[in-house]
């Protein structure tokens, strides 16, 4: 008799506690695999230190084959579910395709930024959500710091130096929080920048910072940003973000070339495909994380809308705690469906929370006791530590460096801002040049980014608005539903699929022609290997017009590259947005 198959859908909290559980509770009685589009689980609560050059990139990536030795790793994007047939269908990081079947399933997708329907925001600002995104701020920052010193106008070197945030939860506090220690770490000891005052803002409409948290906790975090001048402004967002600023809700307007865009998140909408009932863009569960009408379904974290036992009528929040409890959960009742062990209902105790705020200064209620200072500081990394699946030692070093050593404020350039868009179904992913086209990873209307990078511009000068044809990246026609509800083709019931984008049929390795499946939307290829591409012209325009000339055709049977642009603001079709700050 063949073995169980387990498919666990992301590596998140959520997915990664569940595989490590379900791999400790089966003892190879089972298969389990693991479809995630990274090899790495994402330690999310220090990815802000990362931005602020205090950890490097790797030490808040845990590897997948590395900690979950007897889980088969499958590198992939799920992009439809076939409930009836008991099948997964998936993009590979290299745009093949494949399925895996399933008995149990576990959706523990996660969630992307959750986007709000503000004129530019999704053209000029970036999100906080994966690895790429904090690489791509440490770099845009430290360029803009530079830029600003050499720079001979006064009004544009102030607009490189001010940082403007957007939500003040716990990831947009800790980004303003460090984020101001990092840049005033870079003109303090430079004699060439004397002078230079880097000024960060942290928006929100919410009455006080942080307002999840405890009265006490939220003034001490207000308390340590004004000191260190961030700029804090309750009740006020963005109304509306152009390249060179943004204009307030109160009238105002800031000169600025950064938006960082931390409002909250949503739901994964790979879930929204399955039709089965939601609680704002969540998957309704029982109290055992068990679809009902499905047995062979389960769903754990952000994706999931997980009854609070002790809060009837209430959901469990957003949160990595919450999601990192409910893989435990969902990991002992997906074994008690297989026979192995019993069932258990999720019910959890609050176990308070901590705001790291950059060098000794940190917010924390472990247990419910308030703590603020140096103390609230040694718990608050004691927690993370002891929290991180891996790397503890590694970690631990860099924090001892950073406290003796003076940062290293260096860009290197490895992710552009187009590769970062806002509107992003896969933050942890960063786009490439001749990626496959997924809908929901497109960065809006051709433009020029806060950053001076034209966001039609590919590696090398050569602006995507000249592709085959003559047409521009920013008025290309997408198929599919991209995140955030835009409209499109809608998916086929019973085996959704993310359409992509219609570029014709999808070549072989080896250059001929390969007719693309019965029923499914063709694929846009990556980039080809014979002939050679469009010549640039001399500079990147910065109009977002239809370009004057379409460009050489490129040789036969080459794809052309991917366009990094999607046409059109954000849409939504259900009218309100499910609130999250993990």
């Amino acid at each position: 008799m063949s073995r169980p198959r387990i498919v666990i859908v992301g590596a998140g909290f959520a997915g990664y506690r569940t595989a490590r559980t379900l791999s400790r509770l089966t003892r190879h009685q089972a298969d389990i695999t693991l479809l995630n589009p990274t090899d790495y689980f994402l330690y999310l609560p220090l990815l802000p230190q990362v931005a602020a050059g205090i950890l490097e990139p790797r030490r808040v990536s845990v590897s997948l084959s590395g900690t979950l030795p007897h889980v088969r790793l499958v590198l992939g994007e799920a992009d439809g579910i076939d409930l009836d047939g008991h099948t997964v269908h998936y993009t590979g990081p290299e745009g093949e395709e494949g399925t895996l079947p399933f008995d149990r399933l576990v959706l523990a997708a996660g969630s992307v930024n959750k986007l709000l329907p503000i004129p530019g925001v999704a053209e000029h600002a970036h999100g906080f959500r994966g690895l790429p995104e904090a690489l791509y701020l440490r770099d845009h920052v430290t360029r803009q710091v530079e830029l600003a010193a050499a720079a001979d106008d006064r009004a544009e070197c102030a607009a490189r130096c001010t940082f403007v945030v957007v939500g003040a939860g716990y990831t947009g506090t800790e980004v303003a929080a460090h984020g101001a220690m990092y840049t005033d770490a870079q003109v303090r000891k430079h004699p060439m920048r004397t002078g230079m005052r880097p000024r960060w803002m942290l928006l929100d409409v919410a009455p006080r910072v942080m307002p999840e948290m405890d009265e006490r906790l939220s003034r001490t975090a207000e308390r340590v940003l004004r000191q260190r001048g961030v700029d804090v402004r309750m009740g006020t967002s963005v109304k509306e973000a152009t390249h060179d600023g943004v204009v307030l809700t109160d009238g105002s307007t800031v000169d600025t070339r950064t938006l960082v865009w931390c409002v909250g998140v949503r739901p994964d909408p790979l879930v929204e495909s399955l039709g089965l009932p939601m609680e704002r863009g969540r998957l309704l569960v029982d109290p055992h994380l068990q679809v009902p009408g499905r047995p062979e379904l389960f769903a754990c974290g952000d994706v999931a809308a997980v009854p609070d036992l002790n809060q009837p009528g209430q959901y469990t929040p957003m949160t990595a705690q919450h999601a990192w409890r409910h893989g435990k959960v969902c990991a002992q009742n997906v074994a008690a469906s297989l026979g192995i062990g019993e069932r258990r209902a999720y019910r959890h105790r609050d176990m308070g929370f901590v705001v790291d705020l950059g060098g000794a200064k940190a917010a924390a209620n472990p247990l419910g006791l308030p703590m603020s200072g140096p103390a609230a500081g040694a718990v608050t990394r004691g927690y993370h530590l002891a929290a991180m699946p891996g790397n503890r030692v590694r970690v631990a070093a860099d924090w001892l460096l950073d406290a003796v050593l003076p940062r290293q404020a260096v860009q290197l350039g490895l992710v552009r801002s187009w590769s970062v868009p806002l509107e992003s179904s896969s933050p942890e992913v960063a786009r490439v040049p001749g990626s496959p086209k997924r809908p929901g990873k497109a960065t809006g209307p051709a433009g020029q980014r806060p950053d001076g990078e034209e966001a039609g511009t590919q590696p090398g000068g050569e602006p995507a608005k000249n592709q085959p044809g003559g047409e521009p990246a920013g008025s290309r026609s997408h198929g599919g539903r991209a995140k955030g509800g835009q409209s499109g083709s809608p998916r086929a019931s019973g085996k959704p699929r993310r359409a992509v984008e219609a570029a014709g049929p999808r070549p072989a390795r080896g250059g001929s022609g390969k007719p693309g499946k019965p029923g499914k939307a063709p694929r846009a290829s990556g980039a080809g290997s014979a002939g050679k591409r469009p010549t640039a012209p001399s500079g990147p325009s910065r109009s977002a017009g239809p370009p004057t000339d379409p460009g050489p055709e490129p040789p036969a049977n080459q794809p052309p590259p991917g366009p990094d642009i999607a046409p059109g603001p954000v849409k939504r079709t259900d009218g309100r947005a499910a609130e999250g700050d993990s």
